[in-house]
């Protein structure tokens, strides 16, 4: 069924955010197996909150011989040409894993998209480098990029690849998806323990603040939660107000169908930095109360058909900075 919860809270503007701005979610989400009968996702604890994301998996290769596999962490995929800083771009900030408490070497896989096609052979033969696709000008007091030729500049044109098509200047027009990856070995019949940690991208600004019927249907909310939230919303003031301060994250859910039966023990957990906030999202199951800023739901044989967006309402949330695209280990 559909979920919606709600607890009073105070009135707060997020500080830092800018005037008129909005910043919409981008989402990352957990770790991706390819389908796989070998190997069970046992155990999944997600925690969600605007500041900090963290999961632990627990696997078990139940084909009685060692597997090895590879294990990707998709990163959001960002345009080359529209960059405005870190900010949503590249990979979140605190990104960390580790198995079995040991933290992962990783390697980088990168793809450029253009029109849900890759496109990453056609820019590497015309003699782009990989800085040159995953660095837009606005990097440039990060990194030192070599700029295009003018006869790179003609091709690419010719491809549409580059031009004014998307960003309204004279840019590249492909998005960069890069990818951390590492080969996991799981021993038969023995549990494999995963953890992951980062600060999410999340929607927030004045712009994101207002309330409306999309939000409302997005987020699943009831009118129990919406009382509350127009309550908290004109509090001090004489007059109705539909702008109160939030933050929205997004999870990518689905990949647990990637793994042997779904999630065999699923959990999540909703932690509201304060135990004066509102939440709300669209989720199956009940949740309870753990403590004052912790709801959670849990779930067996769970196959998830749809993302996690989750509504903090009335929430102290800033932008949290990603880290620019990094070619190489995060």
């Amino acid at each position: 069924m559909k979920y919606a919860i709600a607890a009073a809270m105070l009135l707060a503007l997020a500080a830092g955010a800018r005037a008129n701005d909005a910043v919409g979610t981008v989402a990352a989400g957990g770790i991706v197996l390819r389908k796989t009968d070998a190997i069970a996702m046992k155990k999944e604890v997600l925690n969600v909150g605007y500041d900090w994301i963290t999961v632990d998996y627990e696997f078990l290769n139940e084909s009685g011989t060692d597997v090895e596999e590879t294990i990707i962490f998709p990163m959001p995929a960002y345009p080359a040409g529209q960059q405005v800083g870190d900010v949503y771009y590249g990979q979140p900030a605190g990104f960390t894993v580790s198995v079995d408490g040991k933290p992962v070497k990783t390697t980088m896989e990168m793809r450029a998209l253009f029109g849900g096609a890759d496109v990453t052979a056609q820019l590497k033969r015309l003699g782009l480098s990989d800085a040159q696709i995953a660095y837009g000008d606005l990097f440039s007091d990060k990194v030192k990029v070599a700029p295009l030729t003018a006869q790179q500049r003609r091709e690419l044109t010719k491809l549409k690849l580059f031009g004014f098509e998307t960003t309204g200047e004279d840019a590249p027009q492909w998005s960069v998806q890069i990818n951390y990856v590492w080969r996991q070995a799981f021993p038969a019949n023995r549990i494999v323990r995963v953890h992951h940690a980062y600060q999410p991208f999340i929607g927030t600004g004045p712009g994101e603040w207002v309330m409306n019927r999309e939000t409302e249907q997005k987020y699943c909310m009831d009118p129990a939660f919406l009382k509350s939230w127009h309550r908290l919303a004109t509090k001090g003031s004489d007059r109705a107000s539909d702008f109160l301060a939030s933050g929205k994250v997004a999870y990518i859910l689905k990949s647990g169908n990637s793994w042997k039966r779904g999630i065999e023990d699923f959990t999540l957990n909703l932690v509201k930095r304060r135990p004066d906030e509102l939440v709300s999202l669209c989720f199956p199951g009940t949740f309870k109360k753990i403590d004052a800023r912790t709801l959670q739901v849990k779930l067996r044989n769970f196959q998830p058909t749809s993302d996690l967006d989750v509504y903090f309402g009335n929430a102290d949330a800033n932008p949290n900075e990603g880290d620019m695209p990094r070619l190489g280990r995060p």
